[in-house]
């Protein structure tokens, strides 16, 4: 079970979150998890190039080290990274120690402000440790599609029914998302153009 959108609970329970930027702004903000991977983020970054979109992509060390020249176009096109972990440690089955020092690993080759929980799932403790060095990023709309029981439409919809102002929307540039960001993306940005949004970086 996940939420498509983010719910009052969770927000108030990690107040120090950011689970979306300025509602004042028309202005939408693309994030992808877990790359970069071969066979995804190289077609989401020509999508984005193509509607010449900037977008945030939370990357995981060890798939940074694998795919080195990826992650170099990612930094040539001007989009901004984000801290995933190196190995993609849920943080709640993970001890405090190693986890941060999966952290640290990962920020080695991102050096970069900004960091995601994966899963969503990290200790009290370990953002305790993590506030003040990072801005801890959440999101308030989840499109689904790493979900393999919804179809890539459903994925879509799931996104253009609830983004506004400030939205953080997450994709993922992971194998099992394939379907389903490749056939929402380009029809979400088409879609929140029309809309008059801009979009952004965090």
């Amino acid at each position: 079970m996940y939420f498509v959108t983010a719910p009052f609970f969770l927000r108030w329970y990690y107040p120090k979150i950011t689970f979306n930027k300025s509602r004042k702004e028309r202005k939408i903000y693309l994030t992808f998890d877990d790359g970069p991977i071969p066979e995804v983020t190289p077609c989401i970054l020509d999508t984005l190039a193509e509607y010449d979109i900037k977008a945030t992509f939370f990357c995981v060390g060890d798939n940074i080290e694998k795919n080195r020249s990826i992650y170099e176009r990612i930094l040539s096109e001007g989009h901004q990274v984000g801290n995933h972990t190196y190995n993609h440690l849920r943080g709640w089955d993970t001890d405090d120690n190693i986890y941060l020092d999966n952290i640290a690993k990962c920020q080695q080759l991102t050096g970069t402000p900004l960091f995601r929980p994966p899963y969503a799932r990290a200790k009290k403790t370990q953002l305790k440790a993590l506030y003040g060095r990072y801005e801890v990023v959440f999101w308030d709309v989840l499109s689904g599609d790493f979900d393999e029981q919804i179809s890539p439409e459903k994925c879509y919809r799931n996104v253009v029914r609830h983004a506004k102002s400030g939205s953080i929307i997450v994709f993922h540039d992971n194998i099992k998302a394939l379907p389903r960001v490749t056939y929402a993306l380009p029809k979400v940005i088409s879609y929140l153009k029309r809309a008059g949004y801009d979009f952004g970086v965090l």
